[in-house]
């Protein structure tokens, strides 16, 4: 199956990559990670999907683990480690820039993340893109971005981006150094002002956007029926919108998405994938796989087009059922949204 690319934003501009992105967080930020046999198939079956040229863009954190450590950069030691040849057919994006809880964008501790990633990651794949995990607002942007140019410069890594901006801090952002992509969460579930700003502008800007949790972390594939299907451990408990009454209010956004998505012949995460990459020729949307059919699932929607009277009748469903609770924990201001 051919699959359609997307052109990469910013100075990756002549980096071609798949349309559908691939988020890696689940397979260590778990109370049972996956075996690495399990994790290395369902990266390959991405990789090895995509026409020669094509990469696949994988995206990590340094701190995706129970731990806040670096299981996840060493799971994909292990993978380049074992498959190197791997490593020039994937793009791969790492958060950072983490300290004492909440983001720091001073020089020291942007370095000491980014040597962290790499000495985690190994020889054997180097960083292409680093992104503040979150933005710092006790540093001034421009300190920030002239810390990030200054590690490009010294070869650290070989493009920038940006986690959880606004709209002005990313037009700011990239007066100063080109940005190669805007990573905030975009689905049927998080679709409002901040989110149609930040795309407006990146289009405009050509910046890629990276749209994470666009199935809400599961939520919206209909197979999570109750908080209970979660295991006791797992981080989305945790969250507002997986409250018991909350769950129940936002069903009817999933039943709506149902429809639509059986009428058409695909699965609801196809469907909400679909309707994230027919929001901009400039999207990519990132979904979380542990395994290679659900990787493949997930590519395949990339190629999905939606009607015009499908795009409406999702547009409807979002509009006629507000979602109940917020993105996080009951305030935003813990979780450093929208900086």
């Amino acid at each position: 199956m051919a699959f359609r690319t997307i052109k990469l934003g910013g100075t990756a501009s002549d980096v071609t990559v798949a349309p559908v992105a691939h988020g890696l967080m689940m397979m260590t930020w778990t109370p049972n990670p996956i075996s690495d046999e399990q994790a290395f198939e369902a990266i390959k079956a991405g990789v090895d999907a995509l026409p020669p040229g094509t990469k696949a863009f994988l995206n990590s954190g340094e701190f995706y683990a129970m731990d806040w450590g670096t299981a996840n950069l060493k799971l994909l030691s292990r993978f380049f480690a074992k498959y190197p040849d791997y490593a020039d057919k994937t793009f791969l994006s790492v958060k950072g820039g983490v300290r004492n809880g909440g983001p720091d964008g001073s020089m020291e501790c942007l370095r000491a993340s980014v040597d962290n990633i790499q000495n985690a990651l190994g020889p054997n794949k180097k960083l292409d893109l680093f992104e503040p995990a979150r933005i710092d607002r006790k540093t001034p942007l421009e300190t920030i971005m002239n810390n990030l140019v200054t590690l490009v410069k010294e070869g650290k890594f070989s493009h920038i981006g940006l986690s959880e901006c606004n709209a002005v801090t990313l037009r700011k952002a990239n007066e100063i150094y080109p940005i190669t992509a805007a990573e905030i969460e975009v689905s049927p579930w998080s679709y409002d002002d901040n989110q149609k700003a930040v795309i407006d502008t990146a289009r405009e800007l050509n910046i890629t956007v990276v749209a994470y949790s666009p199935l809400g972390r599961g939520y919206l594939t209909g197979q999570i029926k109750s908080t209970n299907d979660l295991p006791e451990n797992d981080i989305r408990r945790n969250l507002t919108r997986f409250k018991e009454d909350n769950f129940k209010a936002n069903w009817a956004i999933v039943e709506g998405l149902n429809a639509i998505a059986e009428k058409k012949g695909v699965t609801t995460a196809q469907l909400s994938l679909a309707w994230v990459a027919s929001l901009g020729q400039h999207m990519l949307p990132l979904p979380g796989s542990s395994k290679s059919s659900r990787t493949l699932e997930n590519l395949k929607a990339g190629n999905i087009q939606l009607t015009p009277e499908e795009s409406k009748a999702i547009h409807e469903v979002i509009t006629a059922n507000p979602t109940v609770g917020d993105r996080y924990f009951g305030s935003d201001e813990g979780a450093h949204l929208w900086g």
